[in-house]
């Protein structure tokens, strides 16, 4: 296992989690209960963390969450569901249709 990144909180957190494992990296969340300390605990030992499983995994983990936190660029194109075909526009990342989950490294 290997720290990969704090969270400025849990929802972000969770989000980057999400885009992690649609991406097939095995990561997990650690500290996502620990807000409520906050003053017992400092702060920076309370922030939300995201963990990988596999240390391997760093480099597509954190093109991954800057692609993420970014958005799409002004322009992007639509992108087609590989599952039903419905086209759909770039900052979608589930089809409206059937649920398919947008595969992060098509752009």
């Amino acid at each position: 296992m290997m720290k990969l990144m704090r969270a400025p909180n849990v929802l972000i957190g969770q989000h980057w989690i999400n885009v992690l494992s649609t991406a097939g990296v095995a990561c997990q969340l650690h500290n996502r209960y620990l807000n409520g300390a906050l003053g017992e605990i400092p702060a920076e030992q309370c922030a939300p963390e995201l963990w990988l499983v596999d240390e391997r995994d760093e480099a597509l983990a954190r093109r991954l969450i800057e692609a993420a936190s970014s958005g799409p660029a002004t322009g992007a194109p639509s992108w087609r569901c590989g599952h039903c075909g419905e086209t759909l526009e770039a900052q979608f990342t589930v089809c409206w249709q059937c649920g398919t989950a947008r595969n992060p490294l098509d752009g």
